[in-house]
């Protein structure tokens, strides 16, 4: 598996990259194919930021506390 930075640093470029081609086929959404481009971008970018959320979040230890009552 890649380290963690370069799977944050990954997560950021899609992010970044699936954005920009969102806001660009915007400008051209009576195109067909713009359209398809921008629905797919928009998921892809959706993606992407879950991705990033979940890399930033603590590993959880898989041992079972005691619950006091």
């Amino acid at each position: 598996s890649f380290d963690l930075e370069i799977q944050k640093e990954a997560a950021k470029i899609g992010m970044t990259a699936t954005l920009g081609a969102t806001v660009v086929t915007s400008m051209f959404m009576k195109n067909s194919v713009a359209k398809k481009v921008h629905v797919v971008a928009g998921v892809a970018f959706c993606g992407f930021a879950l991705w990033h959320h979940m890399l930033y979040q603590p590993k959880k230890s898989k041992k079972i506390k005691p619950q006091i009552d």
